[in-house]
């Protein structure tokens, strides 16, 4: 290995280590100081571009303006390009198997030249390699940027004096090239038995492997749901709680490989978060341990917003090289090393770390993928390398595909509506649904609909383009220019579309219409220049601000809703004119379509290849991207003109209006429609398809109903197979885990809930007493922030890294992250941490929440307490509640060896919410003191 040390001149590069309130400074002479954050930033006001991790947040927490560093992270990325690491130097360490830094800011700032050593050092080792291949180039190229890194990379790689090149960046050119298949067969339709899926697991799990008989029992149980369906449109359905420790991933995927592999098809595994998805990923490795195999076989699907769009990634190259300093140029240079390499081209949970969005800017980023609908298909010039392609090709034949809930829910709609998949992907035979029990909650968010104006302005922009803008959204008139040029039959109705999409919010729409025009007199027509949209939204916004109370209305940070009934006198014609503008939109769109589908067969012996591909492409975009929301929309404005229901009658659906503000700014206003009971519409087009459904999770029931049968009676609405003609296997199995002797759980009495000093006090003592591995979760973001800004310095002081959702300039899964690796640092968070997090062991120790988290009290709530709680509105609040309070002491342990305390600052918690707890599990309550002694005793803290 080459000499590290040369790559590097420690004398003149400084280093910090930012925490709340304090910063650890090596300055060039090596001296290490321990100072305030204000101390530090004016020394590093005068020195040359430190060496730190994570510039973004470093700065953040010493008060400074960005300025010009060398991030370690930035190097990482360079050197390791799709390898996970956490953004600590302690998470940087063990990404390489090196021994970490102590605890405390000093060793961290001590440690950060060494791994700047290291890895050039190992950059310096692969120069030979084909990733080393112009890298020297790239480096050059991004230092005409500014990257910091650039004349040490160069060094490190022997070429010092390297020439930069712009061809380095062009990554498209190097990546393969997918292959068509020909089309798939049906699949069979063979069972598989409890004794077949048994022998699975154990195979997956190996000869060294712990023995839990819970877990093989559930693998047997939700055999059944890959079971031969009996009867069209009624799928064989298994629901199955398993206790945490069980290990129901493993015990799913026995069952639903040996189907997919004895019937050559494919199960669809559906999860509600990332982090499970993560998992799964993970545990996948036992099923398929060769990674070449494994990617064949197995596949993460997500839709195409989270990918890599290569054309974008062209023009993003081709604008940042022209301007030659763009600093954007530095992050396409490290997101072509990783491009090369990476496994699918996921630029959101996948192999790109979650830091590199923080580092060069979210929104950078995500402008790099098609999160528009722009696509074009095999007109693309990229279109063979598409890493979305690559995907759908590879799930088409995958054994496994892993996706999300509101994936999964999307497509199964549009293939019931349509009669098609989504991007050709067809429609699967066999779901797993992991984390069942938020299947109520994803299905409300994916059947739900809005006439606002963030929808409308997009749909506006998706059919016209930019408009003048400095966007690079290109319209549908430049999408489909290949189609339809010189087909009078298609450019007719493609222009009227366009000109009449004009009626929908340009530019400005937000600002306008918060604006009050003179009122128009009763009965009086509308301006004409006043556009149908926004006439509407302002309409909608006048009646949500007179239907709240005075300080409500005024409150810039407030989100307001009203009752669509009664209506103001001017909604219902707003409404209908807006209706009558869509409908000229949606006219000649549906023409168009239709005409684009007749040339499938009217030139069925002419047609290449790739224009039959990219007809069928643009029928199903022009159905998902505008025709579906338009005839839901319009839908929606005739309800309006309709008689108000009648009171404590039970709608199927819930209208409402919605005045969204944040910080400080009117955001969206909108008449919203959901479901009643959102697992109707999901029964209804996943039992259209599916041959066999497990639904699964680890509180599919209620905890607090002490009739079985009722329970799982509740369970079944709640996941909609009451809606399923055919009964549901139902299956449990506990929880293998000791919770009497390995957790304690407390109510702590004397913490007054809305004094936010006294539960600031309440968590730094608790945070303190477990020696740091909490994790604390609010229901409001006010609380957290202020509980952060009141408790991190003292925190950090006594050695323990707070880490916090809404304040740290951090992605979720990068805060978990490294809430996982340092075991002595503290976590706040909000219900996105409370559900899906696996932390094992010491890194977790703690869990305390600010309050009992009740459902919000809006009005979508207040329609299903009335309507689906049986008569007993209360019970269902307290059901919700115990649900959430599950989940969150099931985040405490994951592990046999794990022990827990669980804290409720709560104190008028009523008792009827305590059953959410496990079996065993003896809840106190307590004053603070006690508390505090009791964690220090439990967790042996000294």
């Amino acid at each position: 290995m080459a000499n590290p040390g040369r790559f590097l001149n420690l004398t003149e590069t400084p280093a910090v280590a930012a925490g709340a309130g304090q910063a650890a400074i090596l300055l060039p002479d090596g001296t290490l100081c321990l100072m305030r954050s204000e101390e530090a930033a004016q020394r590093l006001a005068n020195l040359p571009p430190p060496l730190l991790v994570h510039a973004p947040a470093t700065f953040r927490r010493l008060g400074m303006q960005p300025r010009p560093a060398l991030d370690l992270l930035e190097l990482f990325a360079f050197v390791y390009p799709a390898c996970p690491a956490a953004p600590t130097p302690r998470g940087l360490a063990l990404a390489l198997d090196y021994d970490p830094p102590g605890a405390g800011l000093e060793a961290a700032v001590a440690f950060l030249p060494e791994l700047a050593r290291m890895l050039l050092a190992r950059l310096a080792a692969s120069r030979q390699t084909e990733q080393g291949r112009d890298a020297a180039e790239l480096a050059a190229q991004m230092g005409l940027a500014g990257w910091s890194w650039a004349p040490l990379v160069t060094a490190a790689l022997g070429n010092p004096q390297a020439v930069p090149a712009a061809r380095a960046l062009r990554v498209w050119q190097r990546l393969p090239e997918w292959e068509e298949t020909a089309p798939l067969s049906p699949p069979r339709a063979f069972p598989v038995s409890p004794a077949e899926a048994r022998r699975r697991l154990t195979e997956m799990l190996g000869p060294e492997a712990e023995h839990r008989p819970g877990q093989i029992e559930y693998a047997a149980a939700a055999a059944a749901a890959f079971a031969p369906r009996i009867e069209q449109g009624v799928p064989q359905l298994v629901l199955a709680e398993a206790g945490t420790g069980i290990g129901k991933t493993l015990g799913y995927i026995a069952p639903a490989s040996l189907w997919a592999e004895r019937n050559q098809g494919t199960v669809w595994i559906s999860t509600f978060t990332r982090h499970l998805q993560r998992q799964i990923e993970a545990e996948l490795a036992r099923l398929f341990p060769d990674p070449a195999t494994r990617r064949q076989r197995a596949v993460i699907r997500k839709g195409r917003e989270n990918y890599l769009c290569l054309l974008n990634f062209e023009e993003a190259v081709n604008a940042a090289t022209l301007r030659g300093s763009s600093q954007h140029l530095i992050a396409l240079g490290l997101l072509s090393r990783w491009a090369a390499v990476t496994a699918d081209g996921d630029l959101e949970g996948g192999d790109l770390p979650g830091w590199f969005a923080e580092l060069f800017g979210r929104a950078n980023i995500a402008n790099l993928a098609d999160r528009r609908g722009e696509c074009i298909h095999s007109a693309c010039p990229h279109w063979r390398r598409c890493f979305v392609e690559h995907s759908i090709r590879r799930a088409r034949e995958a054994d496994i595909v892993v996706a999300n809930h509101a994936l999964v829910m999307v497509q199964a709609a549009h293939a019931w509506h349509w009669g098609e998949g989504l991007d050709d992907a067809g429609i699967p035979l066999r779901y797993v649904f992991d984390e069942g029990h938020q299947i109520f909650h994803a299905a409300d968010n994916a059947f739900a609909t809005a006439v606002c104006g963030l929808e409308t302005a997009e749909l506006r922009r998706w059919l016209l383009g930019a408009e003048g803008s400095r966007s690079r959204a290109r319209g549908l008139r430049r999408r489909l220019e290949e189609l339809v040029l010189g087909r009078p039959e298609l450019e007719a109705p493609l222009e009227a579309a366009l000109q009449a999409a004009r009626a929908l919010p340009g530019p400005g729409w937000s600002s306008r219409i918060a604006e009050e025009p003179e009122r128009p007199k009763l009965g009086a027509l509308l301006p004409a220049q006043d556009s149908p949209t926004e006439a509407f939204l302002r309409a909608v916004r006048r009646q949500v601000l007179a239907r709240n109370a005075e300080g409500d209305a005024n409150s810039s940070g407030m989100t307001l809703e009203a009752d669509l009934h009664p209506v103001l006198p001017e909604l219902p014609e707003a409404a209908e004119r807006l209706a009558r503008a869509l409908h000229r939109i949606a006219e000649p769109l549906k023409t168009l379509r239709n005409r684009l589908l007749a040339r499938l067969h009217d030139e069925a012996e002419t047609l290449e290849e790739t224009q039959r591909t990219r007809i069928e492409a643009a029928a199903r975009t022009l159905a998902r991207r505008a025709l579906d929301p338009l005839a839901a929309w319009c839908e929606m404005l005739h309800a309006v003109s309709e008689p108000a229901p009648e009171p404590g009658r039970r709608p199927e659906q819930v209208l409402f209006l919605r005045l969204e503000r944040a910080d400080g700014h009117e955001r969206d206003v909108a008449l919203c429609r959901h479901w009643l009971d959102p697992t109707v519409p999901f029964a209804a087009t996943l039992a259209a398809s599916a041959h066999g459904l497990l639904i699964t999770s680890a509180t599919l029931r209620d905890g607090g109903q002490p009739d079985p049968v009722l329970a799982w009676e509740t369970a079944e609405a709640e996941v909609g197979a009451v809606h399923i003609s055919a009964p549901a296997l139902r299956v449990t199995v506990p929880s293998p885990f000791d919770y009497a002797a390995q957790t304690r759980a407390f109510i702590v009495t004397d913490v007054p809930g809305e004094d936010l000093d006294a539960l600031a006090g309440a968590c730094r003592a608790l945070f303190l007493a477990a020696g740091g591995g909490a994790l604390g979760l609010f229901t409001a973001i006010r609380r957290l922030t202020a509980v952060h800004a009141r408790i991190a310095p003292e925190l950090e002081a006594a050695g323990i890294m707070l880490l916090a959702q809404h304040v740290d300039p951090m992605h979720n899964a990068t805060l978990v992250d490294i809430f996982r690796i340092e075991e002595e640092s503290c976590l706040l968070g909000t219900d996105a941490m409370r559900d899906g997090v696996d932390v094992p062991g010491r890194a977790l120790r703690l869990v305390v929440f600010d309050k009992v988290p009740w459902p919000r009290p809006n009005i979508l709530h207040r329609e299903r307490r009335i309507h689906l709680s049986g008569g007993n509105p209360a019970e269902y609040e307290a059901r919700i509640a115990r649900q959430r309070l599950r989940q969150a002491f099931g985040r405490l342990i994951r592990r046999a060896t794990d022990r827990g305390v669980f804290v409720l600052l709560d104190r008028r918690t009523p008792s009827r919410l305590l059953s959410a707890f496990p079996p065993g599990v003896q809840v106190a309550r307590v004053g603070l003191a006690e508390a505090v002694t009791a964690i220090k005793t439990f967790l042996h803290v000294e």
